[in-house]
C-alpha cells in the first residue's frame, strides 16, 4: 500500500461543495497543471436545456460551484464535456471554456450534419473531441444501432481533419459488439469510465481484452474515472476496480488521463470527490506516472500547449 503524504495530507476544505461528498482534502498531492479531463457544467439560469431533452438537469453544478472543487482537489486545468441534459447545444462549454481562458478544453456533443464551418468555429473555441454517450447507469445497452455506426465513422474522418478525438461512452457489451469498428477509425479514440469494466470479470472481460489490445495500436486512450459505476464493492475503497486501474497503467501510461465526472450525474448518492482521485495513487504508484497521466498526457491529447 502506498503511503500519501503532501503538505495538504489530512486538511480539511473549508466548506462543502454541491454533488460532492465529504470536506476533506485528498491524501495525494497532485502536481502543477494537474488536469481534470472530464467534468461537466449545468447553468441552467443562463443556458437553459433543450425543449426536447431527456436527461436530468443538474442544479448548483455551475463553473463557480466547479472551482471550488479544482481548489480542493488542487486540480487547475479541466477538460469540459457538454453532458446529456444540453442534447447537442455546446454553448455552456464554450462559456466555460471561455471563461477558464486557456486552462480548459472541451468535448462537444453534434449533429451528423454539422458543418466543416461549425466544427472549426468550435476548434478555435477550445472544443477538441466529440462524445458518443450511448450508455446509462441504469441501462446498460447490448449494441448500437447501424445508423450510430455509419456516423460514428464518418465523423471520425472529420476529426482526424482537425486533429480531435472521439469520445465513447459505452457500455463493456458495446465495446465488444463494434469490435470491428474500433481499429477502423482515422481518428484517436478515448473510452469513458475505464470502458465501464464490470465486475467482477475485471480484465478477464471480453471488453477489457479488447481495449488492452487497442492500447498498443497508438491511437486508444483511456479515462480513469467513474470507478463507482462498475464496482461491485463500492466506497470508499473500490477495491476490486484497482486491478483494472493498475493494468491499464502497466499498459500504456502514456495514454491514460484522468476525470472526476463531477457533478456525478447518475448517482443519487454522490461520492467523495477526495477519495476518487487517491484511488490514482493505488493504480499508479510512481511519481513520475502519474505526473504524466495528470499533466503530460491531458496536455499532449487536449493541446494545453
Amino acid at each position: 500500500m502506498l503511503a500519501l503524504s503532501g503538505a495538504n495530507a489530512g486538511d480539511v476544505f473549508a466548506q462543502s461543495i454541491p454533488h460532492s461528498s465529504g470536506i476533506d482534502r485528498p491524501r495525494l498531492t497532485v502536481p502543477a497543471n494537474a488536469c481534470d479531463c472530464h467534468h461537466h457544467i449545468y447553468d441552467p439560469a443562463r443556458f437553459p436545456a433543450p425543449a426536447n431533452a431527456t436527461a436530468a438537469m443538474q442544479q448548483h453544478a455551475r463553473l463557480e460551484e466547479y472551482r471550488l472543487l479544482q481548489q480542493r482537489l488542487g486540480t487547475t486545468r479541466s477538460v469540459v464535456v457538454t453532458p446529456s441534459a444540453y442534447l447537442t447545444d455546446n454553448r455552456v462549454t464554450l462559456d466555460a471554456i471561455a471563461t477558464l481562458a486557456g486552462r480548459a478544453r472541451g468535448v462537444a456533443v453534434v449533429r451528423p450534419d454539422i458543418s466543416d464551418a461549425e466544427l472549426k468555429t468550435m476548434d478555435a473555441g477550445g472544443i477538441r473531441g466529440i462524445r458518443y454517450s450511448l450508455t446509462t447507469a441504469t441501462a446498460r445497452t447490448l449494441t448500437i444501432d447501424a445508423p450510430t455506426l455509419v456516423a460514428i465513422e464518418q465523423m471520425s474522418k472529420r476529426a482526424a481533419d482537425l486533429g480531435w478525438h472521439l469520445q465513447f461512452n459505452v457500455s463493456a457489451d458495446q465495446i465488444v459488439f463494434a469490435e470491428s469498428l474500433w481499429s477502423r477509425l482515422p481518428s484517436a479514440s478515448v473510452f469513458d469510465h475505464m470502458g465501464h469494466i464490470p465486475q467482477p470479470a475485471g480484465t478477464r472481460h471480453p471488453a477489457f481484452v479488447i481495449l488492452r489490445r487497442m492500447l498498443d495500436n497508438g491511437r486508444t486512450w483511456i479515462k480513469l474515472s467513474v470507478t463507482y459505476d462498475s464496482s461491485a464493492i463500492g466506497p470508499p475503497t473500490y477495491a476490486d476496480v484497482n486491478t483494472v486501474g493498475r493494468a491499464y497503467v502497466v499498459a500504456a501510461p502514456e495514454r491514460l488521463v484522468w476525470g472526476s465526472n463531477w457533478p456525478h450525474p447518475n448517482e443519487t448518492v454522490k461520492p467523495n470527490d477526495a477519495r476518487l482521485i487517491d484511488l490514482l495513487a493505488e493504480w499508479a504508484p510512481d511519481e513520475g506516472t502519474r505526473r504524466r497521466i495528470l499533466v503530460e498526457n491531458p496536455a499532449r491529447l487536449y493541446r494545453f500547449m
